[in-house]
This record gives structure tokens, sequence and C-alpha cells, in this order.
């Protein structure tokens, strides 16, 4: 044997050796057999670095195609993905190579990694092609959670794209897994273990998952998927791939103990000076039994809000529309996706203040099943003597390949009171871009003897074409429905909308890479005049187009023609002050029957850069000014920008503001403003400081009859006289969270009012400190 024969075998010796099988996404090699690897050779440490002889055994899984702005193409930047599994959880290694940019990786909190590059493990536990878990990473490894659920999004155009056409993943869950991660000279490396403990999956032994992977190249804008998906299709998860031949899972034991002690005091002025409250400290905590595989059951006590961060501040643009405010609590959240309705008539923060509650969420028998029992604090109740007692019941069964049938039944009891809810809803999926839903519930309630009976119901067939479609949609909610277990932004309506849209695909490498057009017609009744066929109370005609440009960049526009008519019951409490010569009267204000109003909209966004990205919406014209009922010029104006200074510095600003000039005078009418800056310094992975400031100003001038005599206007027997109101708060919070459930938060809140002065209209206030707290919270996830 020669040299150069020595040599070769040498080499081969030393050359790793092919993973167990190679599945190549583009070549539709997308049935998956990854191996399970038992006792000291499935051993490996989660460090970011993929060099454990183990993962030479993984499954490989690559080729890659590009799924936006342009689908049907191979990836720019090569994917690589490795799985194997051991009985108690399973691995996943990825390399993503990157030659034609700069990764973008920060050390960011949990959830935040959108502005970077990333992995989205898409996992479908119940192989149903309805529902995934999403663990997704950045390059260090830095954690990003949650579930997709399709209830049927359609991929619509309008000034506001959204250049991807999947559904975006519900991030409120937190699940136990690890991750680590490390840039390379090819671009980034990471690790990840999921344990099966931490997810729900069939019972059978011998199994099969549905899997995509999702890759996000931050310097082009790009998304990426190993199953080519094409954006038409209606359904994403639909076209996934799959794990086959998975069984012999150890999950042992799964209960998770997470006790709670909350303390927080309260400040304000008294007549000793500034004082706090101290009340005794609140224990609760929070359990979970994982009953079966599928079948998992929570309990709670004193379920805390713990203000880790207040709610951002809302604009009333439509008085007649309540403002929604989402979930925080983590015993709601687990499993949310599992009570998810059309029209809201599920929302958990109905329960405000539980003393117990309990949940069973799962999937057994094809049917996605979720119960919810609390028992709400009877000081919260009108009368304060009874508790208020919820029971919800949501299911939901696959019908065919990718369609589903559902029902809902929620009962809200105080005292003799009870608000009761039956619902069935469905959505059904044909022709691959066609999709239809339907909804039908009927609510129940008496209140102080009353009784009232009433439906809402609705209606949608849309196409989800890749260069056309379109979503016809129609519902009704009677004026006396009441869901008080759910939320209704505003009842006693019917809905009728027409959107139709075309898109435009450039070359790949064009500067133009997409041009969406949409035409939306819109029109609301009230509903006791739709049943009689009377006249749309509010009419609109939206014309609207959207580009998508080469490296992220998405830019808007938009021409819209609306009227709206005049609502009675807004105004049935406003009265004009009439005065003719000596004599003072009041006499009923009645407004014109209808405001004609053209709006102008503007859009755009920057792409993700590595240090900073924006987003700006304004919208212009004539548009009804809600306080005197009459047509004004507007300036609708909202602004968001992220800049990350360094890789560890985060700060995100918002403006919100909006004004109504008068059109007889130019006078200006109202105004609100709400600015608000968000700065957080991670530490590590697992602490971080974080400080929240915002303004909220509300003003408004002397109401008057501004279409017909110029009057004052009486509200409520009250003159309607300039107000002024105007706050700043501020939130710190130090937060040290190694995992979900162990947590030690520090917090601090104030905030300062302005004592309103009708003599100082649309004049700067001074500002005086009204309230403030300290907060701690400590918790610790006990995994059994």
């Amino acid at each position: 044997m020669n040299t150069c024969h020595l040599l070769c075998l040498a080499a081969s010796l030393l050359r790793p050796p092919a993973p167990a099988a190679t599945y190549i996404g583009r070549d539709n090699q997308l049935h998956v057999r990854i191996p399970r690897i038992d006792g000291a050779a499935g051993v490996a440490t989660i460090d970011g670095m993929l060099d454990e002889p183990v993962w030479r055994q993984a499954a490989l899984l690559t080729g890659f195609s590009q799924f936006s702005p342009l689908d049907g193409v191979p990836a720019a930047d090569s994917t690589e993905v490795l799985l194997w599994y051991s009985p108690t959880a399973l691995y996943v290694g990825i390399r993503a190579y990157e030659k034609h940019g700069a990764v973008h990786a920060t050390l960011a909190d949990r959830d935040k990694i959108s502005a970077d590059d990333n992995v989205q493990l898409l996992l479908g536990t119940f192989h149903d092609q309805r529902q995934a878990y999403v663990f997704a990473v950045n390059p260090f490894g830095v954690q990003m959670d949650g579930t997709i659920v399709e209830n049927g999004q359609t991929n619509t155009g309008g000034w506001t794209p959204t250049l991807s056409g999947r559904a975006a993943p519900d991030l409120s869950q937190d699940f136990v897994y690890a991750s680590k991660g490390r840039l390379t000279d090819y671009g980034y490396e990471v690790e990840l273990r999921i344990p099966f403990k931490s997810l729900k999956y069939q019972s059978s032994n011998d199994q099969s998952w549905d899997v995509n992977i999702v890759r996000q190249v931050q310097h082009s804008g790009f998304e990426d998927s190993w199953a080519p998906a094409k954006r038409s299709n209606a359904s994403f998860l639909s076209q996934a791939g799959t794990i086959d031949g998975l069984g012999g899972f150890e999950r042992g034991l799964v209960l998770d103990l997470n006790p709670v002690v909350t303390r927080k005091a309260s400040g304000g002025p008294g007549p000793n000076g500034w004082a706090y409250a101290h009340p005794t400290p609140q224990f609760g905590g929070n359990a979970r039994w994982g009953v079966t595989n599928n079948l998992t059951l929570n309990g709670t006590v004193h379920p805390d809000f713990a203000e880790v961060e207040s709610d951002a501040g809302q604009f009333v643009i439509d008085p007649r529309q309540a403002l929604f405010f989402p979930e925080k609590r983590p015993f709601f959240l687990d499993g949310l996706e599992q009570f998810t309705v059309p029209h809201n008539l599920i929302y958990t923060r109905r329960i405000a203040k539980p003393e117990e509650a309990i949940k069973l969420t799962g999937k057994m028998a094809g049917t996605n099943i979720g119960f919810l029992s609390a028992n709400d604090d009877p000081s919260l109740a009108a009368n304060g003597r009874y508790s208020t007692v919820y029971n919800i019941v949501r299911a939901q069964r696959d019908v065919g390949g990718r369609s589903r049938i559902g029902m809902a039944y929620t009962d809200r009891v105080v005292g003799a009171d009870y608000n009761r809810v039956a619902d069935i809803d469905g959505r059904i999926l044909f022709g691959d871009v066609y999709s239809g839903s339907f909804q039908y519930a009927q609510s129940y309630d008496k209140t102080r003897g009353l009784v009232r009976n009433a439906p809402l119901w609705e209606g949608i067939l849309a196409r989800n074409g890749k260069r056309f479609g379109f979503r016809y949609l129609i519902n009704g909610i009677d004026e006396n429905f009441r869901a008080l277990s759910g939320f209704i932004s505003r009842p006693g309506i019917a809905h009728a909308s027409l959107d139709h849209r075309a898109t435009w695909f450039g070359e790949r490498g064009n500067v133009l890479q997409t041009l969406t057009g949409d035409i939306l017609l819109d029109d609301t009744w009230q509903y006791s005049h739709f049943v009689h066929r009377g006249d749309a109370q509010d009419k609109k005609f939206h014309l609207s187009t959207s580009a998508g440009l080469r490296g992220g960049w998405t830019l808007g526009a938009g021409v819209y023609w609306e009227t709206f008519g005049y609502d009675s019951q807004l105004y049935g409490n406003y009265r004009i002050q009439r005065t003719i010569g000596a004599t003072v009267d009041t006499v009923p204000f009645v407004g014109v029957g209808r405001i004609p109003n053209r709006d102008y909209v503007a859009s755009i966004s920057t792409p993700q850069w590595s240090r900073f990205d924006a987003s700006l919406l304004y919208v212009g014209g004539q548009d009804e000014n809600f306080f005197e009922w009459a047509q004004a010029n507007i300036d609708y104006l909202t602004v968001s920008a992220n800049v990350r200074p360094t890789d560890q510095l985060r700060v995100n600003g918002t403006l919100s503001y909006q004004d109504y000039w008068r059109r007889s005078d130019g006078s200006l009418a109202g105004r609100n403003m709400i600015p608000r800056v968000k700065v957080e310094y991670q530490f590590t992975r697992s602490i971080f400081l974080r400080m929240v400031g915002e303004y909220d100003l509300a003003e408004h001038d002397d109401l008057r009859d501004e279409t017909r005599t110029f009057f004052p206007l009486i509200i409520n027997g009250q003159k309607a006289l300039a107000t002024r109101t105007a706050a700043v708060h501020g939130d710190w919070l130090f937060s040290y969270q190694p995992n979900p459930g162990t947590v030690l938060f520090l917090g601090y809140g104030s905030q300062a009012n302005a004592n309103p002065d009708p003599l100082e209209r649309f004049n700067y206030q001074p500002l005086v400190r009204s309230a403030d707290y300290f907060f701690v919270k400590l918790s610790y996830l006990f995994r059994l």
C-alpha cells in the first residue's frame, strides 16, 4: 500500500460519518425518520457546539425554499437542521450559513428576538395540520416560544401589509426547554433540548408529528421554510412535513408546582402628607399536572397580575367601540389557544380577581377541549354579597383533512343573576386557496329579574390566492346580546364587507418585490335597521396599495371615502343651550343625518436593521369629530422606533397622536397624544432592568353645536366646558427569570396628574404626583 493510499484511508477514518439520513425539502423529501438514541450514547451538552458524536447520527433536514416575499425559489442562504430524540426529550441542532450579510444577534429578553436572525421549529404533536408549538431561537440561543392555531387568517393587502402570508404565533405562553447558540465564521450554530414533559401529544405508541422549520434572515428581509410552502394556500401548517415512527417516550410524572408570594405597598397623599398602605403579603400558587400525554389539568389560588408592565395607553377613536387589553396572567395564558372563539366570546380578563380556578386542556379523539371554572372575589360583584362563578367549555372537532367544527358554552352566575352563551362555529378549507367559516351564538341573560335572549351570527368566504384573493364577510350582533364572559367591542350592529386583493410579484433581486392593490366596501347597520332592511349607518369605500421593496422596506398608501350616520343613542344625553336675547333655555340636540369623510393614508416600515427599525402611519383629511358630531380636518399619526445601541441595550419609542380642527373657523376642537418610551438592559439571559415612561394627554375645547347653531352643548345636564387631562406614569422593574415559573420581580411605579383647569385650555398645566407603589413577586417552579 503506497503513501497516497495510507493518507486516503486515514482521511476516511477521521471524516465524520454522514447523518442517519438527509431530507431535502426542495425535493419534497418531507417524511422524516429520526433516530432514537438511548443510554450514554444519547448525551449532548446544550452549549451551542454540535461537536458530540451523537450529532453525527442525527437526521439532517436541509434544502430550504424561500417563502417570503417570493415563494417557490431556492433559499439564498443554506440552513441545516439536525434532529434526534432520547426517551425524554427532542434534540435539535441548527447550522445557519450566512454569506450575503451580517448576522443580526442581540442578548434579548425572551420572546423579543423578532429583530434578530432566528430559526423557528414548528411542531404539530397531534398531527392535525391545524395547530403547532413554536420553539424559536436567535443566534445566541435566546428563546421565543408560543403556539400557532390557524383559525381563518387571510393574507389581505392594504396599507399595513404583512409580507409573510402565514399566521403569526401567539407568544403569550412560555415553555420549559434549553437552548444555547454561538456565532461562527460561516453564520451561527444553536442547540435545543425540548423535554417531552413540556409538550402535549398523542397517546398512541407509533406517532407522526407535523414539522416545519422557518428561518428569518434580517439583512435581506427573506423568510425561508424547509417544507416548500405556497403563499396562496389557505393553510401554512397543512404544508408541513412529518416526523414518522416516533415512540417509546418516557415522560414520567408531569407535575409542576409553582408557589407565588407577592406584596405591594401603595402610596398616596393623605392628611399627614404622603402615606403608604402596607397590606399583608398575598400567597398563591399554580399547579400543572399532566393527567395523560394529551390532557393537562391546571389549578390556581390567588393568581396575581403582578404589575410587571402596565397596559400601554390607547386612543378611543370611536366612542361606540370598547378597548381591548390582552391577558397577562400565567395561569390563564397556559393553554389559552384552546379557548379561542370567534368574536372573543371567551375573554379571561373578565375574571378580574379569582380566589381559585381550575382548567383542563388538551386533545383527545380528534377533539380539542378546554374547560375553565373560576370563583371571583365577591367584593367585585355589584352587591358585594355573592361570588361571581364562571364555568366555560370550549371544544373543537377536526373534520376531514383541514377543517374543523367547534362549540363553546359560557356560564356566569352572580346570586340569582346569570349570563350564558351557547356557540357553534366552524371553518372549512377547500380547493387549497378557499376557506369558509360560520358562527352562531345565543345569549341567555337575567339581570335584576329582566330576562333577555338574543343572537350573534357570522359568515365568511375567503380566497387566499397568491395573486388574487378576496374576503366576503357578513355578521350581526343583536342589541340585547350580552357576553359577560367574553368581549364584544360594539354590540347592536350588523356588518358586511367585500374585500378584493391583487398582488404582482417582481423577479428575484428586483427593487420592487411585491405590489398589492386592495378594494374594500364596508357597511355597518344598527342591528334593528338591518333586520328591517334599513339604510346602513356607516359606509366605507377604501382604495389602498402596498409595496414590498428589496431588503425589507414596505410602503403603503390609500384613499378612504366614508360616511357616518347620526347615532341617536350615542348623543341621547346631549342638549343645546340656546340664548335668544336675555332668554336662556335648552333644546334637544339633533345632529346632521350624515357626515361625509375622505382620508388620505400613508405608511412606511424600514427593514429590521441590526441596530434600528421603525414604522410610521399617517392619516389626514376630513373625518368625524365625535365630540360635536361634525366633520373636522384631522391628523392621525403613529410612529414606532426600536434602537439597539448594543447587544444588551434596547430602546423602544412610540408616539400616537390625533387632532380635530373645526371646518367652520379652523379652531382646535380636540387633541389626544400618547408618547411612550421603554428602555431595557439585559445583563444576562435571565436578568434585565426595564424602565417604562408614558405621557397621556386628552383635551377638547368648549363643545358647541358645530353644524347648525354654534350654541354651547349640554351633556348630562352640565355645560360641556373645555377639559384637559394629562398624566405621566413610569414603571421600573428588575427581573430575574431563569426559566418560566421561577421569577424574582422588584418593581416601582409612580403617576402624576395635572389638575384640570377649564381656563387653561390647550395650555400646559403642572403635574402633581398622585400615586405610587412598590411591589415584589417571588415564585419558584418545582418540576417533579
